[in-house]
């Protein structure tokens, strides 16, 4: 799912497409790319899982997708791949969500092996992104001895949801694919990111969504938001919301069981109750 805003409102907006071999666009200082590539391949995986120290991993990794936005004159880069996202999985080592068929997803892996599900099989990660600062030749020598320092400090301001709403042109928009797990066809392990880019601002929203059938939903999200200035450093809010239920929870409270039900997070993310949210905003700091 991908599209970019015609020339006339590029033009309009102070924007242009990326050199030919790159999609995305140009935009008040910001460079913003997406990159689709196929999954990974078993040397690829077995790679991963040398680096992760696991052997399990989602059944469909696109690891060499992503996204990335990067704001030329602070050079903070901001992006989204599923190796980072893997790293936050492994890291928080959630219990394994016991199910019903648990006892047959014991052989998932080798056949002729039982494998105990003493993992977090979901895949469920607490990433929000990654976030860097790459200056270039220039900027190095222009700073001498300086550096910068990235951290989220949390605030009191909430993303404008009024001027997202606003009915302004879409330059540019396309959905990532991190990585998939239809959990041995009882459910869906899902990460993603999207990102819209309008003439005032770039808006995204990095998306983990599980559905254990019959048992559990979870849905994690995080959206960003900067405002297009002129300042050398950029403001970047963001937004973690993260909503949890059982199937059991919204059956006594009316709502439907039939997992066929629950297919869209998008419809029925009200119903699940928030357990953690926040706001941050991004500092740039100058260290000497």
């Amino acid at each position: 799912m991908e599209s970019k805003g015609d020339e006339r409102e590029l033009k309009e907006a102070g924007a242009e497409v990326l050199p030919e071999g790159r999609y995305g666009v140009r935009i008040h200082g910001w460079e913003i790319e997406s990159s689709k590539a196929s999954i990974l391949k078993s040397l690829q995986r077995q790679e991963w899982e040398e680096k992760l120290g696991t052997c399990h991993l989602p059944e469909m990794i696109f690891g060499n997708s992503s996204l990335v936005l990067k704001h030329l004159n602070s050079g903070l880069k901001i992006h989204f791949n599923a190796f980072d996202a893997l790293i936050g999985w492994k890291r928080e080592a959630l219990p394994p969500v016991e199910v019903p068929a648990a006892a047959k997803w014991k052989f998932r892996s080798k056949p002729s092996q039982q494998v105990i599900l003493d993992y977090d099989y979901t895949f469920t990660t607490p990433y929000c992104g990654s976030e860097t600062v790459e200056m270039n030749s220039e900027q190095r020598r222009t700073s001498e001895e300086s550096n910068c320092n990235l951290c989220w400090e949390d605030c009191e301001e909430q993303l404008d949801l009024v001027a997202l709403a606003s009915k302004e042109p879409i330059l540019f928009y396309d959905e990532v694919i991190l990585y998939e797990d239809e959990l041995a066809d009882n459910g869906v392990s899902l990460l993603t990111v999207k990102v819209r880019v309008m003439p005032s601002s770039w808006f995204l929203l990095l998306r983990f969504w599980l559905r254990v059938d019959g048992v559990l939903m979870r849905l994690r999200d995080t959206r960003m938001h900067c405002v297009f200035g002129d300042g050398i450093k950029p403001i970047v809010l963001r937004e973690s919301c993260w909503r949890e239920a059982t199937f059991h929870t919204l059956s006594s409270r009316g709502y439907p069981v039939d997992s066929a039900a629950y297919s869209d997070p998008s419809t029925i993310s009200q119903r699940l109750p928030i357990i953690m949210h926040k706001t941050q905003k991004l500092k740039i700091l100058d260290v000497q």
